[in-house]
């Protein structure tokens, strides 16, 4: 298989494992030129990208950016803060602003869910998701799960910890749908108010106890408290939360066995996770995360691309 079964990247869902397999040996090549002197290839060198970002985002912004510069694309960036979309424009009309320059790919994040699966409806360009409100964020979920695999060799029967916010988090659902598909066994820990109703339908455990659910996995995934998404009080205070549901030194090594920590970030230090284990030399793989997050990227869009040169 040399190209993927979708025109546009708009949920884990949408891929079939064959297709996780090849974007990551898309991007185990991409990670290779990306340690060379010299890290650009002209893989994209005729392709029109676009960044239309809707919410306030650095890392997957940036990382996109650096994706799409490093093979070589024309790249336009968006924010709707500096746009007409403050006076009213729609976002159909906005986005087909942006194509009738030309645009050949458009990488959207938006705080409503659907917002990619309307656009890729609309407009013939190549669409990907960048995150749309609590729905999904795949290329997170591929290269948190290519993280893993460069750990551990694998991620088929890892069991992996995903504890937290997950009822407001669009990482987590990406994350459950990309690790069931590659054979890990997958369970959900945090506070009952912040796991969603009827979630073991999609094949995932429910833990309450962290002590329980961490001797249990070999990979654990912080998610963030998103107290921008939360309208109630979903817990009686930040210290209580991190008093049962933070991530701490003393908890890991009471374990007796070694973990990989991962987080999308950003992090909450002090309240999902302690600063000494975010930057643990031996359990913490959050900066490999980052790196990797861009040979992922790189590897999406240039399989996305309609006919991309050799790299």
């Amino acid at each position: 298989m040399s190209a993927l079964s979708v025109k546009h990247l708009l949920g884990i869902k949408h891929l079939d494992r064959s297709d996780i397999g090849l974007i990551f040996s898309t991007a185990d090549n991409f990670s290779t030129i990306l340690n060379r002197q010299i890290k650009k290839v002209p893989s994209l060198r005729d392709i029109t990208i676009a960044n239309v970002f809707f919410e306030n985002s650095t890392r997957t912004r940036i990382s996109f950016e650096l994706a799409e510069k490093r093979l070589s694309a024309d790249v336009v960036n968006f924010s709707a803060s500096s746009s007409s979309v403050s006076k009213g424009e729609t976002l159909l009309d906005t986005v087909n602003n942006i194509l009738a320059m030309k645009v050949d790919m458009v990488v959207m994040r938006h705080p409503h869910v659907g917002a990619c699966h309307f656009l890729a409806n609309h407009i013939n360009a190549n669409v990907i998701n960048a995150g749309d409100g609590t729905h999904e964020h795949p290329t997170q979920a591929l290269l948190d799960a290519y993280s893993i695999r460069k750990r551990h060799g694998r991620v088929e029967g890892l069991n992996v910890l995903i504890m937290g916010d997950i009822l407001h988090s669009r990482v987590a659902l990406s994350n459950i749908f990309c690790l069931l598909k590659l054979g890990a066994n997958v369970k959900l820990c945090g506070p009952p108010t912040l796991i969603p109703k009827n979630i073991e339908s999609l094949g995932v455990a429910v833990e309450y106890n962290l002590d329980a659910a961490l001797a249990w996995c070999d990979v654990v995934n912080v998610l963030r408290i998103q107290l921008e998404r939360q309208k109630d009080s979903y817990f009686p205070s930040l210290r209580e939360y991190a008093r049962y549901y933070g991530l701490g030194l003393e908890r890991l090594n009471r374990l007796q066995k070694e973990i990989t920590v991962l987080h999308p970030g950003p992090m909450n230090r002090g309240v999902e996770i302690d600063s000494r284990v975010a930057d643990h030399p031996r359990h913490s793989i959050i900066l490999d995360q980052v790196e990797n997050g861009v040979a992922i990227r790189m590897a999406v869009l240039y399989l996305l691309a309609s006919d991309p040169a050799t790299f």
